[in-house]
This record gives C-alpha cells, structure tokens and sequence, in this order.
C-alpha cells in the first residue's frame, strides 16, 4: 500500500472513532445546559475519573490523527507549497492539538 492509501485509511478509520466520541460529548452538553449545571459542578463530577480521562483522551487522540490529515490535503490542493512542507505543517498541527487537547484533559480530570 501507498503512503497515501495508508493516511487515506488512517484519517477514515480516525473518523470512524470521532463519530460516536462527538455524538456522546454533545449529548452531555445537551444534558447538562438543559439540567442548569454550572461549570464548577461540571468539573466536580469529572475530577479523577478515569472514564472521562480515557473518553476525552481518545476523543483528543483521534482528532489529532483525522484533522491534520483533512487539513493536508486541503493545502496540497489549494496551495503550491511542496509536499514536504504540507506534511511538516500537517505533522506539527497535529502534535500541536495532541498536546493542548491532552492538557486539557488532564486538567480537567486532575
């Protein structure tokens, strides 16, 4: 397989993890704007939980993995930066939202 069919894989397959993660995140916000939660009772329920963790980790994980590759190819086709370049600047979005959605994460669970 090509390189370009493996990334194809890997952005649908990341798409396929980030369907039901997005449909359960929002569901909770529908929950708690409608139950009046504050976001101080929020994070209450949510400190130490490892389920949150593992959810909001995967969650982060996955769209740190499907984004940069739809944002790679929108700069192949739309700029005429060279394919080195594109994938660099793919590469270090990628990393960039891995680390500050992780962050987040833990912060939130810590």
């Amino acid at each position: 397989m090509t390189m370009e069919r493996h990334l194809f894989v890997l952005q649908r397959l990341s798409a396929m993890v980030l369907a039901p993660l997005v449909l359960i995140h929002l569901g909770l916000i529908f929950y708690a704007v409608r139950d009046g939660l504050t976001a101080a009772e929020i994070l209450g329920r949510t400190q130490g939980s490892l389920g949150w963790a593992l959810f909001y980790g995967l969650f982060v994980l996955a769209a740190a993995v499907h984004a940069p590759l739809g944002l790679r190819n929108i700069l192949r086709e739309w700029t005429p930066a060279g394919t080195g370049l594109v994938n660099l600047l793919a590469l270090a979005f990628g990393l960039l939202l891995a680390v500050l959605g992780l962050r987040a994460v833990v912060a939130v669970v810590a």
